[in-house]
């Protein structure tokens, strides 16, 4: 197993299995840092995203099989949708070496413990992890080094992790410029369906509303379209596939949050009903307060 050292490579071998946003600016970065892996290899789904990644050359090496990328390596990163993580450890596992780690990006958490812990041999060592990093950009080409820099990521290691492996896998992160906590699989996923999940729920949800308008009134939403609808167009351009599969894998976490949302939002449109002016100036207060707050710790 690697351990975080303070010279040399974290890791031999690092694979990134699925080259998106956040796999794409862990090999930039790990390529202009080079204290991160000695060879970073990458795999995808599909022969344009390996072209893509070959023109990009921020691989060492490009495999398009999974169980080869995955040979050799001492670190291995899932960052494919959560969704398909059980097909991916099912097929890599038999070739993942002894005491490797084995890391994920994931957005949900219980689902990812749930679907690759299980397959994973004895003696390799796994460590969930979630970057609280994005943009609305997907595919290899959306990847930036400075990504991850004053950002949080969480890790949700098993209880049974060896101690090494977690902070190896902190020190990745805090190579790639981020704030590392650990927190509990079943806390992480209430956290992000508030903060992530409910979010892109509604701006999906509002787009759609805007998109099934008449034409006339659909044309002038987008022609006079205000800054508060702009950013939720903004939120609702990530990836459909990735989002449908975060939903699905965080369901009753979401779902709670959705009911107590939508409890909320009754609230206030009774208020604007009966014209509650004290009860409308409070919740939008205590936004500007969130929003004072997300600033002053410099995530905003």
């Amino acid at each position: 197993m690697s351990a975080a050292g303070t010279n040399g490579p974290l890791f031999r071998r690092l694979a990134l299995v699925g080259i998106g946003l956040i796999g794409s600016s862990v090999a930039r970065i790990a390529r202009e840092r080079g204290d991160i892996a000695a060879e970073v290899v990458v795999t995808a789904r599909t022969p344009k995203t390996l072209d893509r990644v070959r023109q990009l050359g921020f691989a060492d090496r490009i495999e398009a099989d999974p169980r080869a990328a995955v040979e050799g390596a001492d670190a291995v990163m899932l960052c494919a949708p959560v969704g398909a993580f059980a097909d991916i450890a099912a097929t890599i596992a038999p070739h993942l070496a002894p005491g490797a780690i084995v890391t994920d990006v994931g957005s949900t958490k219980q689902s990812v413990i749930r679907d690759v812990a299980p397959l994973l041999p004895g003696g390799v060592h796994f460590v969930p992890a979630h970057p609280l990093a994005g943009t609305e950009y997907s595919g290899p080409d959306a990847g930036f080094t400075t990504l991850f820099e004053n950002r949080w990521t969480l890790l949700t290691p098993l209880p049974d992790t060896p101690p090494e492996a977690v902070e190896a896998v902190s020190e990745l992160w805090r190579r790639c410029g981020s704030m590392v906590e650990c927190m509990d699989p079943a806390h992480h996923d209430r956290v992000l369906a508030i903060v992530s999940h409910l979010p892109h729920l509604i701006a999906f949800t509002i787009c759609g509303t805007a998109d099934d308008l008449s034409d006339e009134s659909r044309q002038e939403v987008l022609k006079f379209a205000a800054s508060g609808f702009r950013d939720f167009t903004r939120i609702a351009a990530s990836d459909p596939v990735m989002w449908r599969d975060i939903f699905l894998n965080n369901r009753e976490a979401l779902l709670e949050m959705l009911a107590r949302f939508t409890e909320d939002a009754q609230a206030m449109g009774r208020a604007v009903r009966w014209g509650d002016a004290a009860y409308i100036e409070d919740k939008v207060e205590r936004g500007r307060k969130i929003r004072r707050s997300l600033i002053e710790l410099k995530q905003a």
